[in-house]
Order: structure tokens, then sequence, then C-alpha cells
């Protein structure tokens, strides 16, 4: 189902916003704060996937597969994709919290009774628990052979550039709601815990260091 510009509600959710004069795709890394950005810029976008969920929830390999031929077949060979990333231990802290929440005690992949540790440490495995199962910013960003990759990476530390730069592209002021927000709690790593992920999950840190 495709939203855009004129529609009578926003709904919560949308994953990715094509701008198409504007020639950008903005896809949301889970985790990143991009739903406020969703909710501030869904009346101003041309097209909002919000289902299948196999499309809405679309990695650079998902959106190579299906939205970059669409498209390039309707003269939009220069469309450019926008996303953000978040410092790993924090990205890794923000899901810990929200799987903490009440109405999650007793399923599977509540995080109640564990420990950040314990759910980093999950986290870190080959074959990860279901309540670490929470995917890859990296994997979710990574370049694809035929060279399609994210255009314009954020840090989502960064706001001010970020913002910044969709105002001006977008020629749009934004106030940001907040949406989505995981628990406020006090949640620190241990260094044994984070040496053995930065070990283990390298390449997230390497591509967040890499974010000019």
């Amino acid at each position: 189902m495709l939203g855009g510009r004129g529609g009578n509600h926003i709904r919560k959710g949308r994953q990715v916003l094509v701008f198409w004069k504007e020639r950008l795709a903005f896809l949301a890394v889970p985790k990143t704060g991009t739903s406020a950005f969703e909710v501030a810029l869904a009346p101003r976008a041309d097209m909002a996937i919000l289902n299948p969920p196999e499309l809405k929830h679309a990695p650079v390999y998902r959106y190579n597969r299906f939205f970059r031929p669409m498209f390039e077949k309707m003269g939009a060979e220069d469309m450019e994709t926008l996303a953000v990333m978040r410092e790993p231990v924090s990205w890794l802290s923000s899901w810990y919290r929200y799987r903490r929440r009440p109405f999650m005690a007793g399923k599977p992949n509540s995080t109640e009774d564990l420990s950040f540790d314990d759910f980093v440490d999950g986290y870190c495995k080959g074959n990860r628990p279901g309540f670490a199962d929470v995917g890859s910013q990296a994997k979710f960003l990574e370049p694809r052979p035929n060279g399609t990759r994210v255009t314009h990476l954020f840090r989502y530390e960064d706001q001010p550039r970020l913002i910044g730069f969709l105002e001006d592209r977008l020629g749009v002021t934004l106030d940001l709601p907040r949406e989505n927000v995981s628990p406020a709690m006090e949640v620190s790593l241990s260094p044994r815990m984070e040496q053995k992920l930065r070990r283990k999950c390298a390449a997230e840190f390497e591509l967040y260091d890499s974010i000019a």
C-alpha cells in the first residue's frame, strides 16, 4: 500500500519515504529515531511504503532489488538514499530497553530478567537467542555488488546535521515529535563485554566510525 501527499491521516511505522522531485528515498534503520521523522515528513512524501513488511522494512539489499529498478524505469536513475546509524552500544541499549517494556513480560523476546551484559552476550552469539535477535545495522546498510549504497549516511547522535540536510533538501522546517521511544533507564555495559562486542561485531563499529 502506498500513501502520499494529500492523505487524510498519518499512519505510524512507515519505513520508506520517497520524495520524487527531490530524488530522495529515506530508508529507516530500526531504533535510530526515525519514527519521528516519518511522522513529520509523511505528509510531504510522494510515496510511503506501508505494506508488505518485506518492502516497508527495506535494507539496502531490498531497496536494490525492488525499488531501484522501479525508479530507474520511471526515469529516476539519479535517485539517492538516506539513512541513519546509531552508535552500536547505544543501539543495542535501545533494543534492550524496548524489550523490557511491561507488556513484553513473559514473552520469549522479553529482556525483563536479563542484565544488559546478558543481552549483549546473546547478541554476540552466532545463533542469537530470540531476545537478542535484533538484526544488524551494518547488514542493513551493506552496499551491493552493483554499487547501490546509502548516498547520505548520518549519525543518530548528530541530529542537527541530519535535520539541516532534510530541511535544505526538502524545503521544510522540522518540528519533531517524540515517537516510539524506549523506556528511560540507566544502562551500562561492562568493559569485558564491550570488548567482546567490538571483537565479534567489528563491522558495526567500523561502519559507524567511517561516517564523516
